[in-house]
């Protein structure tokens, strides 16, 4: 296939999570669960251990009932702190500084607020006011690789500038802790953290073939699905709650080959030719499905499986954790064809075809 004539690439990538983490076990304990279903629900999930920011529990031993202000105080205050963490680890990687940075595109969708984290961490780590911006949220799980596109799409018009894609999920700021198997699907699955990766057109050191470029990108929607993801308001709790239906897995596996046949259409590759699958950690059934249906093997989908067991499902952020794994691993050589997925609400299948 015939790259663009001047195409981004991946420069440096980040993350952070919580310096407070959970393993399932404890979870099941500080959310007195007793319920055998929900505990199985749990401890069947492929997840070891979560960063994640909870109160302690209150004097009966139940978990403390946070109101929807201090959530998206919490939402707030340590998506900060896990963005500008995520920034200063990629920059590092990167090989840059914060003056370099002409671009900042923030994702969120566990909580709300105006100014948006681009302003916020601009002004919090003394980024160039005349840095351009861009806030994407509320679109969930598939949210990162839709501001890839954009992100990219700047880089290609800004030849030789640096761009920023910082996910920033506080997942815990969207907890609700009310008993049922609905919460607790949700509060079985999700950790806290926020990633980032540099984006740039300039050119990559020819000795080093670590920074893949982005090729093209494709998106496939599954309307008749919208319901199946939602992170809405919950008039008896009276804050906002995520809902995952128990079919969302078989759905997105059912249309996981068209969208990366849309993906690869005209290219001339087939499936086979990729060499990296960076996926989603959505959930174990959620991988299990893709894999299936893709003919992928669990070799494939490692940095998918191993982001699901340390850290749970991260929200927009999972697929940068699950590259960077990749890339320290070291084993891309140039001219491997590599393939980015995510999943999340609408329902939609976000896919990027990347070439070190």
């Amino acid at each position: 296939m015939t790259p663009p004539s001047v195409g981004s690439r991946l420069a440096g990538v980040g993350t952070a999570v919580p310096d407070t983490t959970y393993t399932q076990r404890e979870l099941l304990g500080l959310l007195a669960v007793t319920d055998s279903r929900i505990r199985s629900v749990f401890l069947n999930s492929a997840i070891e251990q979560r960063g994640l920011t909870l109160p302690e529990p209150a004097a009966d031993g139940f978990p403390v009932v946070e109101s929807q202000g201090q959530l998206l105080r919490k939402h707030t205050e340590k998506g900060l702190e896990l963005g500008r963490r995520a920034i200063e680890g990629c920059l590092k990687d990167a090989g840059a500084q914060l003056s370099d940075v002409r671009y900042l595109c923030c994702v969120t969708s566990t909580g709300f607020l105006t100014p948006g984290f681009s302003a916020l961490l601009i002004k919090d780590l003394g980024i160039d006011v005349t840095c351009s911006r861009l806030d994407v949220v509320g679109m969930g799980c598939n949210a990162g690789l839709n501001a890839l596109n954009a992100v990219d799409g700047w880089a290609r018009a800004h030849p030789g500038e640096l761009a920023l894609l910082v996910c920033v999920e506080v997942c815990s700021a969207a907890y609700v802790f009310d008993g049922t198997m609905r919460t607790s699907v949700v509060n079985s699955l999700f950790g806290d953290g926020a990633a980032a990766v540099a984006v740039t057109t300039a050119d990559a050191d020819e000795r080093v073939p670590r920074a893949p470029t982005l090729l093209r990108f494709a998106s496939r929607i599954i309307p008749e699905a919208s319901d199946a993801m939602r992170y809405d308001w919950d008039d008896r709790q009276g804050k906002f709650s995520f809902w995952l239906d128990p079919q969302i897995p078989y759905v997105v596996g059912a249309h996981a080959a068209g969208a990366l046949e849309r993906l690869l259409h005209g290219t001339g590759l087939l499936p086979s030719d990729i060499a990296h699958w960076v996926v989603h950690s959505g959930g174990k059934k959620v991988v299990d499905s893709v894999r299936v249906n893709l003919g992928l093997t669990r070799h494939d989908v490692r940095h998918t499986t191993g982001v699901l067991r340390d850290h749970g499902n991260l929200s927009s952020g999972s697929f940068l954790f699950s590259y960077q794994r990749l890339a320290v691993e070291g084993r891309a050589r140039r001219g491997d064809m590599g393939v980015l997925m995510t999943m999340g609400p609408g329902s939609t299948i976000e896919m990027a075809l990347t070439r070190w």
